[in-house]
């Protein structure tokens, strides 16, 4: 976690299809990153006891918010967030940080960059085993009688007498925290705060991604 570094908030516009130089179509996923503010710096010398940047993009409401966050954002004069973002940065970073400063696309990536890009999936409900882990299913040939989508076995009787940890079953789907490692950034815009990810990146249109230097890169 320590060697984590800084990154961005961002929020998912949705996909696109651009050309390169070379005339080859590419599917980029559009995010807008507006200015992020530094809310709070915390270190390993305060209360927190680590170090890291915990910044905010978007204008929230008050009645949404933490009242904790309210206060802080009215204490820098900043606008309310709707996002806050907690990133763990080193010792350096974190010292020469200061609490109400805003951060740009600019001030930390450029085109050709390889990205790691955190965001929430989807939420598809409640899955059967077929689509939750893609399993194939029974035949349905002569005998197969209710139960052409069942699991199968999840355990036996004597040994070890009941269903062991981590099985496989039926249950809710998406809605969970993504990231997708080493993503390039195909093209910024600064004027507009936009950036242009190739692939796609986790969660809907209009979901909020975290943005950061790839770590594998």
């Amino acid at each position: 976690m320590a060697n984590e570094k800084l990154g961005l908030i961002g929020k998912k516009l949705g996909m696109i299809q651009i050309y390169d130089d070379t005339g080859t179509v590419h599917g980029v996923t559009v995010v807008e990153v507006t200015p992020n503010t530094i809310l709070q710096v915390k270190t390993t010398a305060g209360k927190d006891g680590y170090n890291a940047l915990q910044l905010g993009a978007g204008e929230g409401k008050k009645k949404q918010a933490a009242r904790s966050n309210a206060i802080r954002a009215e204490k820098l004069g900043v606008a309310l967030p709707k996002y806050i973002h907690e990133f763990r940065v080193t010792a350096a970073a974190a010292a020469s940080a200061a609490a109400g400063a805003q951060l740009s696309i600019g001030d930390l990536f450029k085109v050709g960059d390889l990205v790691d890009v955190q965001g929430q999936s989807k939420g598809k409900g409640f899955k059967g085993v077929m689509v939750r882990h893609n399993f194939a299913g029974f035949g349905s040939s002569h005998g197969v009688h209710e139960y052409y989508r069942h699991g199968g076995s999840i355990g036996t009787r004597l040994t070890p007498g009941m269903t062991m940890k981590g099985t496989k079953m039926p249950g809710h789907m998406g809605d969970r925290k993504v990231s997708v490692q080493n993503i390039k950034i195909v093209k910024i815009d600064a004027e507009r705060n936009l950036v242009f990810l190739k692939g796609g990146v986790p969660g809907p249109r209009g979901a909020r991604v975290a943005l950061r230097p790839a770590v594998k890169g």
